[in-house]
């Protein structure tokens, strides 16, 4: 694989958004009703196939590493059912992500992202490239502080989903901001 820098997304989010989905600039800055973020290394690095630059942060994956949270994004918007995708409908959605076009798609997801581009793009106002790039950013930036005893997973019974806390047992650190749903114009095979 070749190595892609991914341009940093033209999309600005409020204070409080920002918090609430990871920015790690906004959440170390405001210390009212969430703690100090104890300083750490900031850069997430599984390879360098794959360089995204997001809210001045540098994230490196290698090209595995990419296409599975590409893949896990398109699943949480709501664009894909499921993440079982063949190689070439891998390949198209992750050149979506990486380049924001797929200039020659190889598949039948590649080939409905084509057709409905107009429809599919943009959603609410929220632009699809982005929240693959957001998303992409998101998991490797919360598996980092996974990793580095910052946060810790917990499983919430009553929605039964995933969260993260405070590993000292504070109140959870960051609230994952909601996100757009591309459900209604999700790609079926």
């Amino acid at each position: 694989m070749f190595r892609r820098e991914l341009e940093q997304p033209r999309h600005s989010e409020g204070r409080e958004d920002a918090q609430r989905a990871g920015d790690p600039d906004q959440s170390a800055a405001h210390a009212g009703d969430y703690p100090v973020a104890v300083s750490t290394e900031p850069n997430y690095w599984s390879g360098e196939d794959y360089v995204v630059e997001f809210l001045g942060y540098r994230f490196g994956f290698n090209g595995e590493d990419f296409q599975q949270r590409v893949t896990a994004a398109g699943v949480k918007l709501g664009l894909l059912e499921g993440n079982e995708l063949d190689e070439d409908e891998t390949a198209d959605l992750v050149e979506l992500a990486a380049d924001g076009v797929i200039q020659e798609a190889r598949s039948g997801l590649g080939r409905y992202l084509v057709r409905h581009w107009e429809r599919v793009s943009l959603v609410g106002g929220e632009s699809l490239v982005y929240w693959l790039r957001k998303l992409v950013f998101r998991g490797a930036w919360l598996d980092h502080r996974v990793k580095e005893g910052l946060l810790e997973v917990a499983f919430d019974d009553q929605t039964g989903e995933f969260g993260y806390r405070d590993p000292r047992g504070g109140r959870a650190l960051l609230e994952l901001a909601p996100v757009p749903s591309w459900h209604e114009l999700q790609f079926r095979h």
